[in-house]
């Protein structure tokens, strides 16, 4: 089995994980920054196993300088999200 096959390419900044709608980067953000063993992963989110959360660390080692913006770009528009609802709050606030 191909690496590849664990996983849907919807778009250049869109990894799903194959039969979920969890994205790599959920996966790699634990893995990376809040150094998560693969089985605290696996046992964080119900609806991805170890086989999974392993094959997602693999794409990662061997495709690192790509998966690394990735990463950088899905954390870069979180900030941006971040910033324009903080600049358009609901008027109940």
């Amino acid at each position: 089995m191909e690496i590849e096959q664990y996983f849907n390419f919807l778009s250049d900044d869109d990894i799903r994980i194959s039969g979920t709608r969890v994205g790599i980067e959920t996966v790699l953000y634990d893995y990376i920054y809040r150094s998560q063993t693969a089985e605290q992963i696996a046992d964080t989110y119900p609806s991805i196993n170890l086989e999974q959360v392993y094959a997602t660390i693999l794409y990662y080692l061997h495709n690192r300088e790509k998966v690394e913006a990735y990463i950088v770009d899905w954390l870069e528009h979180g900030e941006r999200m971040r910033r324009e609802q903080k600049k358009n709050l609901p008027p109940v606030i």
